[in-house]
């Protein structure tokens, strides 16, 4: 299946390095470590503003230079990490990548530049990661934090303490989309920067209160819009301790007196970042005045920390994405008895077709064991077409680790558990997760209708074997004709997936 980065999960453990590529809608990013017992040792990192944002279009389409940048920063990227095994690099796309809807034919080519899968993030999920890369190096105190990270094309906002995330949001303004929105022909004035920056703070206008309430005691910046204007206003003279109002004002006083970006020189700022400095300076502007912020530290992480320390704990075994099920399982008052009968059958099942079916690998296992634990949630809205609001959650909530390809099938095979067999529904897939999850869903169904009267009664030990779009079940001779219920479960069963294109056979011995 399309990033199967579990299916190599044992060769990457067994990796001297793991990388991180983040494809940022300003730049490019890898950091490449070796694993420790305790601890990631960085000894590489690889940085080319590639500018995606700029290539995207009013129709939301990547231009061919913009993905021409892309790919060839992808092939050096590529040069450095193609002989680690699959499994020990994890590289995702964030806003400009969500945002276009030509992104599934440019990830094509761009895996193939870099070697590796990449996975598209949501701006929660990637909220998340930035503030693990943060919260990870910094000194771990008491305090709660406020995490700003500003963007090509998008700016998150967290609120955490130690180690954990309590609020996440993900606005969409960034330096490279606010600088082609008001300062688009290089010309810097004091009504630009001001528009810039009232437009900023009306984004953060719905979540200004509730973050206020919440309070923090440390303001920290991350990435590379903050951190080069950190070391702008310490370079020349107007700080001496991080950020601060004071500081930023002298800014955007020296960006008016330059009067456009192409005269732009300032300590600290190299000429790539100069490019998007005004929209920069405005959102963060924004942010201070709209958030009541006095103070900002820069730190270190950043979202490709982040990345990088999520996969060693997927490497580790410490998945957060199982943490999501489980929360999500418990949030909606699923039926825990019943989700662990179907998720255990279900997996019985897939071990029997495994080979078959090519469904051996640990992305197969996880995806249909997650499906199971949470097929029953929109029971929590109502018990009519409940499938379908189980759907709708699922591919609509924030779940923390998973990719956006990978939520989608999530929401597929849930709404794929019974009734008709929507097999239209997988047509918005990747073609290389099409068969994969089609064939999850038809063994998803089978686990559901074995378990229909939830009861504790163990299953006989039946057998399923499976062809192309053939399936045989098998019971012990005489247990249908004692469960009549069960057969006519399977039955009709049957029926809805040959309507599908599939066969299920029903057999005794």
């Amino acid at each position: 299946m399309a990033g199967d980065q579990s299916q190599a999960i044992d060769a990457a453990a067994e990796a001297d390095e793991v990388a991180a590529v983040d494809l940022g809608s300003n730049s490019f990013h890898m950091i490449i470590a070796r694993p420790e017992e305790s601890a990631l040792r960085t000894h590489d990192r690889l940085r080319e503003s590639v500018r995606l944002a700029a290539g995207l279009d009013d129709d939301k389409q990547l231009s061919a230079e913009a993905r021409q940048r892309a790919l060839a920063c992808l092939e050096r990227f590529g040069q450095r990490v193609r002989e680690l095994p699959q499994g020990a690099v994890r590289a995702v796309g964030t806003n400009t990548l969500r945002q276009s809807r030509n992104a599934r034919e440019f990830l094509s080519e761009a895996e193939r530049a870099l070697g590796h899968p990449i996975q598209i993030v949501s701006g929660y999920e990637e909220a998340r990661l930035i503030y693990l890369g943060v919260a990870h190096s910094i000194a771990d105190d008491d305090d709660r934090r406020l995490v700003m990270d500003i963007g090509g094309g998008s700016t998150e906002f967290i609120i955490g303490e130690h180690f954990v995330p309590r609020e996440m949001e993900s606005l969409h303004m960034g330096c490279v989309s606010t600088t082609q929105r008001f300062f688009a022909d290089g010309g810097i004035t004091d009504k630009r920067l001001r528009n810039a920056e009232i437009a900023a703070r009306r984004e953060l206008e719905p979540i200004s209160d509730r973050y206020r309430r919440l309070g923090w005691e440390r303001a920290i910046g991350a990435s590379g819009t903050i951190r080069a204007i950190e070391r702008c206003l310490r370079e020349n003279g107007w700080t001496t301790n991080g950020i601060d109002i004071r500081g930023l004002e002298k800014l955007r006083r020296a960006l008016m007196k330059a009067g456009d970006i192409k005269r732009l020189r300032l300590n600290g700022v190299g000429a790539a970042r100069a490019e998007v400095l005004p929209g920069g300076l405005a959102v963060l502007l924004g942010a201070f005045r709209q958030l009541g912020l006095e103070h900002m530290e820069a730190a270190d992480g950043a979202l490709r920390e982040g990345l990088l320390l999520d996969l060693i704990g997927r490497i580790r075994h410490t998945d957060v994405r199982t943490e999501s099920i489980d929360a999500m399982a418990e949030r909606y008052h699923v039926d825990a008895d019943q989700a662990r009968r179907v998720a255990r059958s279900a997996e019985y099942l897939r071990r029997q077709v495994a080979d078959d079916w090519a469904l051996e690998t640990a992305t197969a296992r996880d995806t249909l064991n997650w499906a199971a634990w949470i097929h029953e949630i929109g029971l929590d809205l109502s018990h009519s077409q409940y499938h379908k609001h189980g759907e709708y959650i699922v591919r609509h909530s924030d779940l923390a680790g998973f990719a956006r390809e990978e939520q989608q099938v999530l929401a597929i095979l849930i709404r794929a558990h019974r009734r008709k067999f929507p097999r239209n529904a997988f047509r918005d897939l990747p073609g290389d997760w099409q068969q994969h999850s089609i064939r999850l869903a038809v063994l998803l169904r089978l686990a559901v209708g074995l378990h229909r009267a939830r009861s504790d009664e163990p299953l006989p030990s039946l057998t399923l074997k499976a062809s192309d779009r053939k399936l045989t079940v098998r019971f012990p001779a005489g247990w249908l004709e004692d469960n009549p219920l069960v057969e006519a479960d399977l039955n009709e069963e049957a029926g809805y997936l040959e309507a599908a294109g599939f066969r299920l056979k029903i057999a005794e011995d």
